[in-house]
């Protein structure tokens, strides 16, 4: 497993080893043990699966509020997405910054979004499917998210006129945002 760093400090690409052959592949997705050995130990309680049928939704960006964050591990099974993350964390030196990254079925990679940061992803093929595992419980009242064309973030999305829901249409400017998220703050 290869774990590559970001320019937003938590913030992890991951590379799962991919045994294939003229049969397929296998590859472990996850084991505790071994992201433990490498300095990342969330206690994931909870996966997520979605699935996007055309191309052009954008999920985002979302985020939970303490005492309820979730650490996100996002991974792609079936299509491909434009995933990002945006630094939330109130003090960080990169707040506002975000990481854009291509993750699918043929590449395998995974992102860690930990908690402190707004995540969104926008599907580049139809029939897209994202599994994710979680560290803490879907919480409605914590349930937060910043506006996806926020132009103060910048975010070099893959479109303009994306699929939104109705909720993902009105969330608030990062400016306007209630953030509770503190650098050094990490809670895993």
């Amino acid at each position: 497993m290869n774990i590559l760093t970001t320019k937003l400090e938590g913030l992890f690409i991951i590379e799962p080893d991919v045994h294939g052959d003229n049969r397929g592949f296998f590859m472990e997705s996850y084991s505790s043990a071994k992201f433990a050995e490498l300095g990342i130990d969330f206690p994931f309680i909870q996966d997520n699966h979605s699935l996007s049928v055309e191309t052009g939704v954008l999920r985002g960006l979302h985020y939970q509020l303490n005492p309820k964050a979730q650490t996100k591990l996002v991974r792609v099974t079936a299509g491909a997405i434009y995933d990002v993350a945006v630094d939330i964390r109130k003090e960080s030196s990169t707040f506002g910054q975000w990481v854009g990254v291509i993750l699918s079925e043929a590449n395998k990679r995974q992102l860690l979004v930990p908690q402190g940061f707004a995540h969104g992803f926008y599907t580049i093929v139809p029939n897209t499917q994202v599994l994710y595992k979680v560290d803490e419980y879907y919480s409605p009242e914590h349930d937060r998210g910043i506006l996806w064309s926020d132009p103060a973030l910048g975010i070099d999305w893959p479109t303009s006129k994306p699929i939104l829901s109705d909720k993902d249409q009105k969330h608030p400017l990062l400016k306007d945002a209630e953030i509770n998220f503190y650098m050094g703050a990490i809670q895993s």
